[in-house]
């Protein structure tokens, strides 16, 4: 007889929970009007269904369908206007946010079939806004309105400022499919920006289709459940700019508003009147015109340029700080203006034109008065110039813009920015949402960028943390750009998730703290190729999300067997 042996088995065994963090890539439709109820789809990956929903705001109600994907949201009537962050999250973890906004105006949906011009969506009332997707490999969508004899259209999309993964073209076309008018780009994102008067009263048609971004080898029109948009066409008072492009904030002054269908007196003229409600704009829009335009508030002099001032000889005096609404007149026209420094007194020449939808390709250089180049730059500022610049000695030196291509006209404005360069600081975190198991710990990185020559000690705290959970603050010495904060749970530590945020302060100034912030706009090359989305409808977040898992449940195995040999 064989002698036998057993298989043995563990006494306890771990359950592995098979579920998974939901991801969102898109919502669509990608806005809803305030007191309106409407079914939106979620974008991505969700097991198991339904997840749970995070708004960064209250008065939107998310209620989950049968249908995986699907909620009806509903926006009550005193919803905060604007768009808002959204995230689905289970316990497992939570998504990446996306946006949904919260509009004013009535809001249409895209109709399909209407992928041809002979087919397309008739809009009747303007001005209009439609939700719309491209929702398939070569999609076009169609949208038919009326304009009468030397009408403008205005027509606009957002799409890529909403992440999604498409570089948008608009065009119109009359009734025999003839083009009339094409925009691919508004110079400041990928998405377009048209406007088109009509010759004759007529029927004609606004067509949305676009490329895939980030770009890849095919050179065809995409499509996908992420590809949304938003389409704006108005055809009634619109405003572009307004002179002088920034206010200075305790100081009257009068607008003068510059775009198309603006035909009474207070449509081209607003007066603008110091208000304690003001903070960082001044904002218009109806009923004076059909869009909004948030205008900056300074807090010192607006100037404007005065020519001749192109040369050292004729530069125009100005005394910092100071701002100033300029214009390159004509091809190769340069603004030369003088400014007196103080030797080492740090200071702060920012150029705001292409990021305001201006043509100008705008330099900025420093000059001595010898005409000794000291600064000199095109585009830290994004596609703008940007310099921080201290004076070497007191005295006078020059400020001179010009225009890399060397072209000027009435559309190459430009806002001057002279300011002191204050020491600062901005602290982020690469990702928006972090996980702790119970019995573990985990550490959260914050990068700190110093501005202007700060050289304070930072001190930051994780604030809002559930029971079980703790964290030191750490400091940050004087030139340190690194920081780690340690996220310790407890045995007993419950599950949870929500929102937390982590505060910076400066010296121990336990008043003068600001949030840490996860970043959304981002850009990079890949092979060449841009990806990334350097402006968003929101860029940004302090509010970090915060995982406790479930602790893993130990269940008794089945009872030890013996199986004897043969």
């Amino acid at each position: 007889m064989r002698a036998g042996f057993f298989f043995l088995f563990p006494l306890f065994w771990v359950v592995t929970a098979f579920a998974a963090a939901p991801t969102l890539d898109q919502i669509y439709p990608a806005a809803m009007g305030v007191g309106t109820t409407n079914t939106v789809q979620m974008i991505g990956k969700f097991d198991p269904w339904p997840p749970k929903v995070w708004v960064d705001a209250p008065g939107l109600v998310f209620k989950a369908e049968t249908n995986s994907g699907k909620f009806t949201v509903s926006a009550a009537p005193d919803a905060p206007v604007g768009p808002h962050l959204i995230r689905l999250y289970n316990k497992e973890g939570a998504s990446e946010p996306r946006f949904l906004i919260v509009a004013k105006e009535p809001q249409l949906p895209e109709v399909e079939p209407n992928d041809e011009y002979s087919k397309a969506q008739s809009i009747t009332n303007l001005p209009a806004h439609v939700n719309g997707r491209l929702d398939k490999s070569g999609d076009v969508d169609s949208y038919a309105l009326q304009l009468e004899k030397n009408q403008t259209l205005i027509a606009s999309i957002e799409s890529f400022v909403l992440m999604a993964p498409v570089d948008a073209v608009l065009r119109i076309v009359d009734t025999n499919g003839l083009q009339v008018a094409f925009n691919h780009d508004d110079g400041r994102t990928l998405d377009p920006f048209l406007t088109w008067t009509a010759e004759r009263a007529g029927t004609y048609i606004v067509q949305v289709f676009g490329f895939a971004y980030p770009a890849g080898s095919e050179v065809r029109f995409t499509g996908g459940n992420t590809c949304v948009y938003r389409l704006h066409l108005s055809r009634g008072p619109y405003v572009h700019h307004v002179l002088p492009l920034g206010l200075q904030r305790d100081k009257a002054a009068t607008l003068q508003l510059f775009g198309w269908n603006l035909e009474s007196e207070s449509q081209r003229k607003l007066p603008y009147t110091p208000s304690s409600a003001d903070k960082r704009f001044f904002t218009i829009g109806p009923p004076t015109v059909e869009n909004t335009l948030a205008i900056p508030l300074l807090n010192f002099p607006e100037l404007r340029e005065t020519e001749p001032n192109n040369t050292s000889n004729t530069a125009q005096q100005v005394e910092m700080p100071c701002a100033i609404t300029g214009r390159i007149e004509k091809p190769g026209d340069i603004d030369v203006f003088q400014v007196h420094a103080k030797k080492g007194e740090p200071w702060r020449f920012q150029v705001q034109s292409a990021s305001l939808g201006f043509l100008l390709d705008a330099w900025l250089k420093v000059e001595d008065e010898q005409g000794k180049e000291l600064a000199k730059n095109d585009d830290a500022g994004g596609s703008d110039p940007l310099l921080e610049w201290a004076a070497p000695t007191n005295g006078n030196y020059l400020l001179s813009i010009g225009n890399v291509v060397h072209r000027g006209g009435p559309d190459y404005l430009y806002h001057l920015i002279c300011e002191r360069a204050a020491p600062d600081w901005k602290a982020t975190v690469a990702s928006s949402s972090f996980s702790v198991k119970p019995g573990s710990t985990n550490e959260i990185k914050v990068t700190l960028k110093r501005l202007n020559a700060f050289k304070k000690k930072i001190k930051f705290e994780l604030r809002g943390l559930p029971e079980g959970l703790k964290s030191e603050p750490v400091g940050l010495a004087e030139k340190a750009a690194e920081a780690s904060l340690k996220l310790i749970a407890s045995d007993k530590a419950a599950p949870f998730a929500g929102p937390i945020r982590i505060l910076g302060f400066p010296s121990e100034e336990a008043t003068n703290s600001k949030p840490v912030l996860n970043e959304f706009t981002v850009t990079s090359l890949n092979n060449g190729v841009p990806t990334g989305y350097n402006r968003l409808v929101v860029e940004n977040t302090d509010q970090i999300w915060l995982t406790v898992l479930p602790k893993p449940v130990e269940k008794p195995a089945a009872k030890p067997s013996a199986k004897p040999l043969p």
